[in-house]
C-alpha cells in the first residue's frame, strides 16, 4: 500500500482540491496479492482525477444517473466558510424537474439492484469503504472549510464512516440472508396444512437527508443500510456540508455502483426540500436535523420514517459521583465540536451538596480549552453560521438578564463563541430548555433526584441522558425513570459505536437507528404461504 500514493493540496483562494500522483518503485509488496495491488494502484490513480470530474470551474456538480452534471437552472448556492465568513464553495441549485429525473432513474435502477446477489452488494460496499478511507484527506479538508470541524476530528469522521460502511456490508449479509419458517399448527385450532416463509425485501427509493454537523458519517449511516438492503438512494445534503457529501458520493461512484442507483442533488431546501420529501417516488425518508423533521413527518404520507431531531440531553450528578470523571465528561460531552452535537450534554443537573466542587473542577478544564480556527485543531471553533451564533447569544443574554452566574466572560468574535459555563440557572431561563447547539452549558442545582428526573422529563426532547453515581442500583432506577431513548451511566451521551441502537422519543425523533435497526427499517416483510391439501408432519 506504500508503493503508490496521492498527495492532496488545497488551493485556499478557490476552495479547490488538486491532486498529484507520486509513484515509487512497485514491488516488494510484502505478501499482498498482486491482484489487490493492481486494483488499488488503479484506485489511487483514478482518485487523483476527482476534481476534474466533479468540478465545473469553481462550482461543484451534482450527481445523477452515474454522471456529474451542471444544473439547468444556471444558479449556484454559495457555501460560507464559518471561520472567514466568506464564500468558500459553490454547488448547483438543482431544479424540481431535475429531481423528477433523479427519482425516475432511481426507481429503474432499484429494480435491477434488488436482483443483484447479496454478496455482490456487500462486495461493492467494501470497495466503497476502502476508497472512502483513501479519500480521507480531501473530504476532511472540506469538513474543515464548510463546517469548521477541527482537522483531526474531520479525519476521524471519514475513517469512522468507512468502518461503518464495511460493518454494514457484513451485518447486511447476516440479516438479509436469513428468513423465517412458520407452520400453521403452532396456533390453536389449526392443523399443519400451511407453511409460511418470510423474508426481507427492499422498500424502493430511500431519501437520505443528513445534517451539517456530521454530513459524511450521518450520510453513510443512511446510504449503506439502504444499499445493502436492495434500495436505491437519493441524497439531499445540507448546504453546509454539501461539498463533503459530494466527495463522499464520488467514492461510491469510483466503487462502480450501477448508474442511477445513487444520486446526490444539491440546492436550497426552500426550492426542492418539500418537493423531495413529498415526492411520490420516495419510499422511505431517513432524516437527521432539527424542527424541519416534524414538518416533514406531517407531509410525508404513509411511508416509513427514520428521524433524529435533536435533544436537550441532561446530565444528572449525584452526591457520590466521581467528580473528576464527571468534569471530564462534561467537557467532552458539552464542548467537543463547540457543542454542535445532538448528543452533547445540554444541561447539568447536579445535587446542591456537590455543585460548588463540580463547577470549580469544570471551570479549571474550561480554562484549558483552546479557541481558534479548525485548521489549528482548536477545541472550540466557529459555530456553523452567523444565525446560529446570534441564536446562542440570545440565550446567553436572556440568562444574563434573569440572574445566571457567568463562570467565564461571554466573548464572541463573528461566529466564534468562547466556551461558557452558566451556573445557578433556573427553569424560567430559555437556556434551561432550548438547545443552544453551541459552547454554552447551563448548570441547574437540584435538591433531590426526583427534581432532576422531573426536569429531564419535562423537556419536549428525549434523545439521551446520563447519570453519574457509584451506586449502580440508583443508576438503573434513575435511568429507567428518564424519558429518553438512551441513558448513559457514568459517561457523556454519545451516538456510537455506530452499531448500537440510537433513537429518541417525543420531539427527538421517530424510529431507531444503528446499523442493524436501519437495515431492518429500510426493508419490509414479504410472506409466502404454501397451502397443503392434507396436514404434513416432519418425521411423522
Amino acid at each position: 500500500m506504500s508503493q503508490l500514493f496521492c498527495s492532496f493540496h488545497a488551493l485556499e483562494s478557490k476552495g479547490l482540491l488538486h491532486f498529484s500522483l507520486n509513484q515509487q518503485q512497485v514491488g516488494g509488496n510484502r505478501g499482498v496479492p498482486t491482484s489487490y495491488m493492481a486494483n488499488h494502484s488503479v484506485l489511487r490513480i483514478s482518485s487523483c482525477k476527482a476534481n476534474s470530474e466533479i468540478l465545473d470551474g469553481e462550482a461543484y456538480k451534482y450527481y445523477a444517473d452515474g454522471e456529474w452534471k451542471k444544473s439547468s437552472s444556471g444558479k449556484l448556492v454559495p457555501i460560507i466558510n464559518p471561520t472567514t465568513r466568506k464564500v468558500h464553495y459553490k454547488v448547483q441549485a438543482c431544479t424540481q424537474e431535475e429531481v423528477n429525473k433523479v427519482m425516475e432513474t432511481a426507481k429503474i435502477a432499484q429494480k435491477s439492484w434488488a436482483k443483484t446477489p447479496l454478496w455482490k452488494r456487500a462486495e461493492l460496499l467494501h470497495k466503497a469503504a476502502s476508497i472512502l478511507k483513501e479519500y480521507k484527506t480531501p473530504i476532511a479538508e472540506s469538513l474543515v472549510k464548510e463546517i469548521a470541524k477541527p482537522a483531526k476530528d474531520a479525519v476521524t469522521e471519514v475513517v469512522r464512516s468507512g468502518d461503518l460502511v464495511s460493518y454494514c456490508a457484513e451485518e447486511g449479509v447476516r440479516i438479509l440472508g436469513e428468513g423465517k419458517f412458520l407452520v400453521s399448527d403452532s396456533f390453536p385450532g389449526n392443523d399443519r396444512t400451511k407453511y409460511c416463509l418470510t423474508s426481507k425485501i427492499p422498500l424502493g427509493v430511500v431519501l437520505a437527508i443528513p445534517p451539517f454537523n456530521y454530513p459524511v458519517n450521518l450520510a453513510v449511516s443512511k446510504i449503506a443500510p439502504a444499499l445493502i438492503a436492495g434500495n436505491s438512494l437519493v441524497l439531499k445534503p445540507p448546504t453546509q456540508g454539501a461539498v463533503s457529501c459530494l466527495h463522499m458520493v464520488h467514492c461510491f461512484h469510483l466503487a462502480g455502483f450501477p448508474k442511477g442507483l445513487i444520486s446526490c442533488v444539491t440546492g436550497k431546501g426552500s426550492e426542492i426540500g418539500d418537493f423531495l420529501t413529498m415526492h411520490p417516488g420516495v419510499s422511505c425518508i431517513s432524516f437527521t436535523g432539527g424542527d424541519t423533521g416534524i414538518a416533514i413527518s406531517k407531509k410525508a404520507g404513509m411511508i416509513p420514517l427514520q428521524m433524529e431531531l435533536g435533544g436537550k440531553d441532561a446530565c444528572i450528578v449525584l452526591e457520590d459521583a466521581d467528580l473528576d470523571l464527571v468534569a471530564a465528561n462534561i467537557i467532552k460531552g458539552g464542548f467537543s465540536y463547540s457543542g454542535q452535537r445532538c448528543t452533547a450534554v445540554k444541561v447539568v443537573l447536579v445535587m446542591e451538596s456537590v455543585a460548588d466542587a463540580l463547577v470549580e473542577k469544570v471551570n479549571k478544564r474550561v480554562a484549558k480549552l483552546t479557541v481558534g480556527p479548525p485548521e489549528e485543531n482548536s477545541d472550540i471553533t466557529p459555530v456553523v453560521s452567523e444565525s446560529s451564533a446570534n441564536f446562542i447569544e440570545g440565550l446567553v443574554v436572556d440568562a444574563k438578564q434573569k440572574g445566571a452566574t457567568f463562570c467565564q466572560e461571554y466573548k464572541r468574535d463573528g461566529n466564534l463563541i468562547w466556551p461558557l459555563l452558566l451556573d445557578n440557572v433556573r427553569p424560567d431561563m430559555r437556556i434551561a430548555w432550548e438547545e443552544p447547539f453551541g459552547p454554552v452549558l447551563p448548570v441547574i442545582r437540584i435538591t433531590s433526584v426526583e427534581e432532576g428526573i422531573h426536569h429531564c422529563n419535562a423537556s419536549n426532547f428525549g434523545l439521551q441522558g446520563c447519570v453519574f453515581t457509584k451506586d449502580i442500583n440508583k443508576a438503573i432506577l434513575i435511568g429507567d425513570a428518564m424519558e429518553t431513548g438512551t441513558v448513559q451511566i457514568n459517561s457523556a451521551p454519545a451516538r456510537g459505536p455506530d452499531h448500537f441502537p440510537f433513537q429518541g422519543i417525543k420531539d427527538s425523533g421517530i424510529g431507531s437507528q444503528g446499523i442493524t435497526n436501519s437495515i431492518n427499517m429500510m426493508t419490509k416483510i414479504k410472506t409466502t404461504v404454501i397451502n397443503l391439501p392434507t396436514p404434513s408432519y416432519s418425521m411423522g
